[in-house]
């Protein structure tokens, strides 16, 4: 999926739209790349990832983490009676809301949809020929 996510950044971004992340997002980035290939990682070094980093602080915006955003997840995680995983989803929600993001552009729609707040984004609605 990783050609298809990148056309679609690339297509945003081409088209004057901002793109942002949370320190939630770079922080499972780093997660990702750091764990080795057999935990179904990248196996990246610190140093690679340090520098994968950098770079995307560079081409994205970053949002704010305020304390807000827990008030805005606590409501979030009763309201939609989020259990388990799916609270690192709320979270991002939270984080779009106390930010006044209105998309997100991923792959999970489902684990979204419940979020009324917020327009839920496939990268293939973006690019189509990825479909």
């Amino acid at each position: 999926m990783q050609p298809q996510a990148k056309a679609a950044l690339e297509s945003l971004l081409q088209n004057a739209h901002e793109v942002c992340l949370s320190s939630q997002n770079l922080i499972e980035f780093w997660n990702v790349c750091t764990r080795p290939l057999d935990k179904n990682g990248l196996g990246l070094s610190v140093q690679e990832t340090y520098a994968e980093l950098t770079r995307l602080e560079r081409i994205f915006s970053l949002l704010s983490d305020t304390p807000y955003i827990y008030r805005q997840w606590k409501q979030l995680v009763e309201k939609h009676e989020v259990k388990g995983v799916n609270v690192h989803d709320a979270r991002l929600v939270a984080v779009m809301l106390v930010n006044g993001v209105s998309h997100i552009l991923t792959f999970n729609t489902e684990d979204f949809r419940r979020f009324s707040h917020i327009t839920v984004v496939n990268p293939s609605e973006i690019i189509p020929e990825y479909t």
